[in-house]
């Protein structure tokens, strides 16, 4: 669904809109029209070479993606509570990857493709996600990447197997590959 131009365009998107926050600077408004315009959940990562910067998501697709990509773009910039906020010294080094979700999803757990399904666990109000490319670079199998899950969501390790909902959705993931060559760009949507 989401061509190369639609993927350059939302990743300039999310470069103008970090840039701006940390350099504060006022937000710059989002390139709307075709898919930019489609209503998506979506995750920004932002790396320093290999090591993981900020990840911030949102998983409801109640927004369109050009608004929420801006969005997470500027927050991931200074509110993920893991890392302090990004200086603008940085900023050259670092690489933006995005996630754009399908729908989730309820399958069954023998259904679950590593490295194509992203994961949600929820039980009561607890909810843990993890993006499909996680449990790929770790190498885990299915029964891992559902531990990891339940333990992202504050969850006892075994809760998929006693009564939480488990979902699966796809995403396509793409980066700056002249920033990040290592992310590749697979057409999951």
């Amino acid at each position: 669904m989401f061509t190369a131009d639609d993927r350059d365009r939302l990743l300039e998107i999310a470069r103008r809109a970090l840039e701006a926050r940390v350099r504060r600077e006022r937000d710059p408004v989002p390139a709307t029209g075709g898919a930019l315009d489609v209503r998506r959940g979506a995750f920004v990562s932002i790396h320093r070479g290999d090591e993981l910067r900020g990840c911030l998501g949102r998983i409801e697709p109640d927004w369109e993606v050009a608004r929420v990509v801006s969005h997470l773009a500027r927050a991931v910039a200074d509110s993920d509570p893991r890392f302090p906020p990004v200086s603008v010294d940085e900023l050259p080094r670092l690489s933006i990857e995005l996630s754009l979700l399908a729908p989730a999803e309820e399958l069954a757990i023998t259904d679950i493709e590593i490295g194509r399904h992203g994961l949600i666990v929820e039980f009561g109000r607890a909810r843990g996600l993890l993006l499909p490319q996680v449990a790929a670079a770790q190498a885990w199998d299915v029964e891992t990447f559902l531990v990891h899950t339940c333990l992202k969501a504050a969850l006892p390790p075994d809760a998929w197997r006693n009564g939480a909902r488990v979902l699966m959705f796809e995403a396509d993931v793409f980066g700056e590959p002249e920033r990040h060559p290592e992310i590749r760009t697979p057409a999951r949507l």
